[in-house]
């Protein structure tokens, strides 16, 4: 009697076995009907899924230049993937502010960004190794060290607390110095300058006795044409002529000894980038490269011409910064870097990496690229 009681306790469990083993023989029968090239054809299935991202921007929508990175971007991947991945991209201020581009695909509220580094010294000061530093990389150059020298692992460590991978995401190349309505002449007239200048370059400003002021490129226009600041920095010929600001700036002061090479970047959310197969993280990352190279070219393409154009039909005059103003420049860069090693654990990997690649390419390019381009100027008319 209690044996009767105890197997109708435990019948159910017993056919539940059955059932599964019995499932599990099916299963078995089914792929071997099937043939080896099951298990791929799945995988196969699984990756025709789309995928449907955002990105957000710091730039205004279709801007020259810095804004038709991101579209390019888009254009691209969606090409590649025959459509598996589209990637709709917002201005600044469509969905969050220019600024608010890192939290936003830290929170996800978008997959993607596109920006600037440097913006984002106030959450990792040593971001701005990955934008660029005065008197640091050329676009060539940086691209060597993220690419061949350790920059990018580094870049990728910073970012990982956030939840976010970057990749580089284009280069303006060597920018000029910026838009000033007083002549400097020397150090001293650098005193009391309010000027826009973000990232390092701005520090080492305060530290002549100017003030940096961080503003995104849909203001600068407003900014200087009403005395709200003295001076703006933003890009080079091509961007400058865009944005208007020859209408509100007298001189146009090279070189761009804050930016000598201001690489972009393009973020994406860790879990966004998880949630793709192999082949459309392949597509993501190749189009990131693609895009970083085309935005030099462009820029390298188009930057003179804007440059004769405002010269010649606006009566921009153009001026270069004395030397003692910027060997003071220089002087001042060499203790910030070393303070912010000092200060920031992260900045303390980056900084001794960037010097010693800075150091040994710079020793190759006294020999290479900048003794040719000597040479050439020698008989230049």
């Amino acid at each position: 009697m209690n044996s009767s009681r105890s197997l109708s306790r435990y019948s159910p469990l017993v056919i539940l076995g059955l059932l599964a083993a019995l499932v599990l023989v099916c299963a078995l029968w089914v792929m071997e009907r099937l043939g080896p090239g099951a298990a791929a054809q799945r995988g196969a299935t699984a990756s025709t899924a789309s995928f449907h991202w955002k990105m957000v921007t710091t730039w205004p929508k279709n801007f020259p230049g810095l804004g038709l990175g991101p579209e390019n971007f888009s254009r691209i991947v969606e090409a590649m993937s025959n459509g598996r991945l589209t990637v709709r991209v917002y201005g600044a201020g469509e969905v969050v502010p220019a600024f608010g581009v890192f939290d936003a695909v830290s929170r996800r509220v978008a997959e993607m960004g596109h920006g600037a580094a440097y913006y984002w010294t106030g959450k990792v000061p040593s971001s701005v190794f990955f934008t660029s530093v005065p008197f640091g990389f050329t676009a060539q150059e940086i691209n060597a060290w993220i690419y061949y020298g350790g920059g990018l692992e580094l870049w990728r460590e910073a970012y990982a607390p956030f939840g976010l991978i970057p990749f580089p995401g284009g280069n303006s190349g060597v920018q000029m110095g910026g838009w000033f309505n007083r002549v400097i002449n020397s150090v001293e007239d650098l005193r009391g300058l309010k000027m826009r200048m973000p990232g390092i370059g701005g520090e080492i400003l305060n530290r002549a006795g100017g003030t940096a002021v961080v503003l995104p490129g849909g203001e600068l226009y407003t900014s200087l044409q009403t005395g709200v600041i003295d001076a703006t920095e933003w890009v080079g010929p091509y961007n400058d002529l865009a944005l208007g600001l020859h209408e509100v700036g007298r001189y146009y002061y090279y070189p761009g000894w804050q930016e000598p090479g201001a690489m972009l970047e393009f973020t994406i959310n860790r879990d966004a980038w998880n949630e793709l197969p192999s082949d459309l993280q392949a597509i993501v990352a190749h189009a990131t490269r693609a895009v970083n190279q085309d935005m030099l070219d462009e820029f390298t393409a188009r930057n003179n011409t804007a440059l004769q154009t405002l010269i010649n039909d606006h009566g921009v005059e153009l001026r270069k910064f004395p030397d003692d103003v910027l060997r003071k420049l220089q002087l001042s860069a060499t203790e910030v870097y070393a303070e912010l090693a000092a200060d920031d654990p992260m900045s303390a990997k980056v900084y001794p990496s960037f010097k010693a690649f800075l150091d040994q390419v710079a020793q190759y390019h006294r020999i290479s690229e900048q003794a040719y381009i000597n040479s050439r100027n020698l008989y230049q008319p």
